[in-house]
Order: structure tokens, then C-alpha cells, then sequence
């Protein structure tokens, strides 16, 4: 077979391997980009875009009806079809926007499976493709649980949730993490019967029990009923009506939404032989610096990256410029990210727990958001403030927000903590009142003179 010859090849269309592609093309290269599904990648298609323009009118619709503690009454009216109507014109605008970037950059793209010869080439609709660098950025789906009846049945999932039209009555959610909390407490607000299933102990587990505590309120303030430390047996669904069994308990829904973790798509990559190693889950396996193999890279969920579109984002920046022959990791950035729950939750760095079992001398300052001059003001009640921060340096080393905007707020300490600063220069700072971030200053006040050094 004849092999076609590039500068690069990125096997999947997302948050990093499109950038790349791009960069290089606009650079006089020659790239070979391949998609089996839409171009874009998750974000773009079924995560970021159109969850975020669903939520927009689940939480307006939400707000409206807690108005009342205002002296607002509201009377709300979901019209569901346009909500979906106007979720998918948001997704397919952003989708068309990464086919002409890709276009307009002269990139080649192949849409097929893509998969590993022996040699280390690139096979794709029957044309094999080389190049001295090969980038994998396939991504992730959605895990579905070996629950009996369930692969037998219509569930849904985060890639075809955005093609309903009709609201379902009672819908059934199986997971608590953050697409599940996200999505559950909106299916709600728009008017569902939402009961939500999560295994573990607690919902959001990989967080600290408190923010928990606080969604868990939010959630069931919005009627979502939360069954936790509850492991479903079986899901049957008869044509009509699915019913879920767990223990002596059966659970009737209209719609099961799946929302139990991530897959990384690898499995067709056909890796065996080539010096491509794949770890028990089937993540690539990469060196600090995001080398698989000789001339292979991965980057994203693929290699097992947190799965946030932001750090998907990062790793383009910086598998560019370790291709540049530059110094980065894959882990060379604090980590930040969102729940864009209502309240929301704000997180950069390390919460307390991860700080104290890093072995650092740890100390806490927090603030109830019912203590805040704006909550009070605008009625907002849950939530809370936490820094993290070093004892006996005073430098920050994390934080915990959840409250309204908390996704906004938090990027102040984002870049404080990205920058090694200290409880001393937050508390010098002036915020404006009244504000959420105004909180931030005050916070650090609480910390003693002698840790801000």
C-alpha cells in the first residue's frame, strides 16, 4: 500500500489536536487530520456547548421560581422544544466554526476510523498516512455501568440527551458526579421528576464532603431525589416505561440518563505492537511530556488529562512548544475547574484533604456565602468560601468556592496560587462592595500575620 506522506497527523478533532493542526498547517506544513464522528470533539458536541446553553435556560427558569423570597412571584412555562431548539442551533454553530478554522487553515481531513499499522503508519478508508509526528487526541464517551437490561434498553447519554423535543416526565440519572448534578438539577428546573442514583457514598466524591453537602441541599431544594450509597441491579425497560430495581426498591422512569464516568476511545486505535502502551483502563500511556512512543504523542482525556476542555486546551500549548523543541509538562499548571450547578463550585489547587495528604502544614480560612453583604442583599443562602494555604509560608495552596458565580470568581485565586502568591498579598488587596470577589481579601484576613509571611 502507498503511503501518503504528511508534516503531522492528529487522530481526533478535539480541544488540542484542532489548534495544533491548525497551527502547523498555517505554518506551510502538510497535516492529515482524521474524524469518525462530528469535528469538534466532545466540547463542542455533546459536553461544553450544548450542556452550557441548556443550563442557561434550566437556571433561569430555576431562579425565576426561587424569586419569590424577593417579593417576585414568578409563574414559569417551559417551552422544552425550544429550549432544545436553540440548544442544538448553539452546538452546530460552534461545530461549523471548527470546520472552516480547520478549512481555512489547509488542513486535510479524513473522515474515518483511523487506526495503527505495524509500522507505525496511519490506515484510514483503505490509504495509509505517515508522518514524523502523530498526535493522538481521540477523547473519551460516556462509561455505561454493567447494570443488567441496561445496554438492552433506549437509555441516553451526554452525545444524544441534546436530540430530545419532549420533556420526560420522570427521569432517572445514573451517576453523581459532575455531569450527573449538572444535568439532573436542570432536568428539574425545566420540570422533571428527577431521581438520581449514585454508588458511592456520596455525590460528588472526588470533592470535599461540605461541597457535597451544599449541592446535595441545592438539588433536592429543586426536587432532585438523591439516592446515595445506592448500587442499581437492574433496568428493564418494556417498551414504555423503564424500571430500575435497587435492594428491595423499584424505581419507575420515562428516560434513564447515563452519567457514570468515562471511556477513553483507544479501543480502535490498534495500538498492539507499535510501541503504544495502553494502562488497564485503556488511556495512553505518556511520559511527562506527552510522548507515547517514538514520534507519538497523546494528549487529553486520551491520556488520561483531567477531563476539562481548558486542559485540553493547555496541552495544544504545550505539545507545541515541546515540539519546539521548548520545556513544558503535562502537568505544569495549577488545576482549576467548575460545577456549573446552581450554586456553582469553584475549585484551584488543592482542596484541604489533597493539600494535607501532600504533607503540607495546613490552614484554613472560610466564609459562609448567608454571612456575605451581596447574598444577603440578592437572597442567596448556601454555599461557602475556603483557602487553603501554607502555614508557615503563607502561600495559598488551593481553594474551595461554591456559591453564585463561584466559576467566575474563583480565577482571581487561579492566578494568585499560579503565581506562588500569599494570604499577605491577597489580604492587602481592595475589592469592590458589594461583590461576591470582595470576600476574598477578608477571607485572607482571617489568616494569623505570622503564616503570611
Amino acid at each position: 500500500m502507498k503511503v501518503e506522506r504528511a508534516d503531522l497527523l492528529v487522530i481526533g478533532t478535539g480541544q488540542g489536536g484542532v489548534p495544533l493542526a491548525a497551527d502547523f498547517a498555517a505554518d506551510g506544513k502538510r497535516v492529515v487530520v482524521f474524524e469518525r464522528e462530528e469535528l469538534g470533539g466532545s466540547c463542542v458536541n455533546w459536553g461544553c456547548t450544548p450542556s452550557k446553553a441548556f443550563l442557561g435556560a434550566a437556571h433561569a427558569a430555576g431562579r425565576a421560581r426561587l424569586s419569590a423570597s424577593l417579593g417576585v412571584d414568578c409563574t414559569v412555562e417551559v417551552h422544552f422544544d425550544k429550549v432544545m431548539e436553540r440548544v442544538r442551533e448553539v452546538r452546530d454553530r460552534w461545530n461549523t466554526g471548527v470546520e472552516d478554522k480547520l478549512s481555512d487553515a489547509g488542513v486535510e481531513v479524513v473522515r474515518g476510523e483511523a487506526a495503527f499499522r505495524k509500522d507505525g503508519t496511519v490506515e484510514a478508508n483503505g490509504q495509509a498516512y505517515g508522518a514524523p509526528v502523530t498526535v493522538i487526541d481521540t477523547g473519551s464517551r460516556p462509561t455505561v455501568p454493567p447494570i443488567d437490561g441496561l445496554a438492552d434498553g433506549p437509555y441516553l447519554t451526554d452525545h444524544d440527551i441534546w436530540d430530545l423535543d419532549t420533556l420526560p416526565q420522570r427521569l432517572a440519572v445514573i451517576g453523581g458526579g459532575y455531569v450527573g448534578l449538572e444535568l439532573g438539577q436542570a432536568f428539574a428546573r425545566l420540570g422533571s421528576k428527577v431521581t438520581l442514583f449514585e454508588q458511592a457514598e456520596r455525590i460528588l466524591a472526588s470533592e470535599s464532603p461540605d461541597v457535597a453537602d451544599v449541592l446535595r441541599e441545592a438539588l433536592e431544594r429543586d426536587g432532585v431525589e438523591i439516592l446515595e450509597n445506592t448500587a442499581l441491579e437492574s433496568a428493564r425497560h418494556d417498551g414504555d416505561t423503564w424500571r430500575l430495581e435497587s435492594g428491595s426498591r423499584t424505581h419507575e422512569a420515562d428516560a434513564v440518563l447515563v452519567a457514570a464516568g468515562r471511556t477513553p476511545n483507544t479501543e480502535a486505535l490498534n495500538v498492539a505492537g507499535t510501541g503504544i502502551e495502553l494502562d488497564d483502563a485503556g488511556f495512553v500511556k505518556v511520559d511527562p511530556h506527552f510522548k507515547a512512543t517514538r514520534g507519538v504523542y497523546a494528549i487529553g482525556e486520551a491520556a488520561r488529562q483531567p477531563a476539562f476542555t481548558h486542559v485540553a486546551w493547555e496541552d495544544y500549548r504545550r505539545l507545541k512548544t515541546i515540539l519546539g523543541e521548548g520545556v513544558r509538562r503535562r502537568d505544569d499548571r495549577i488545576l482549576g475547574y467548575a460545577v456549573f450547578t446552581d450554586p456553582q463550585v469553584g475549585r484551584a489547587g488543592l482542596s484541604q484533604q489533597q493539600a494535607e495528604a501532600r504533607g503540607y502544614p495546613v490552614g484554613v480560612a472560610e466564609m459562609a456565602v448567608a454571612d456575605m453583604a451581596r447574598a444577603v442583599e440578592w437572597g442567596h443562602s448556601l454555599g461557602f468560601y475556603r483557602l487553603v494555604f501554607n502555614t508557615e509560608s503563607g502561600r495559598l495552596l488551593g481553594a474551595e468556592l461554591v456559591g453564585q458565580e463561584a466559576a467566575e470568581i474563583v480565577h482571581v485565586l487561579l492566578d494568585l496560587i499560579e503565581q506562588g502568591g500569599t494570604a499577605e498579598q491577597l489580604a492587602s488587596w481592595q475589592h469592590i462592595h458589594p461583590t461576591y470577589a470582595e470576600n476574598l481579601p477578608t477571607l485572607a484576613r482571617q489568616v494569623e500575620p505570622s503564616s503570611r509571611a
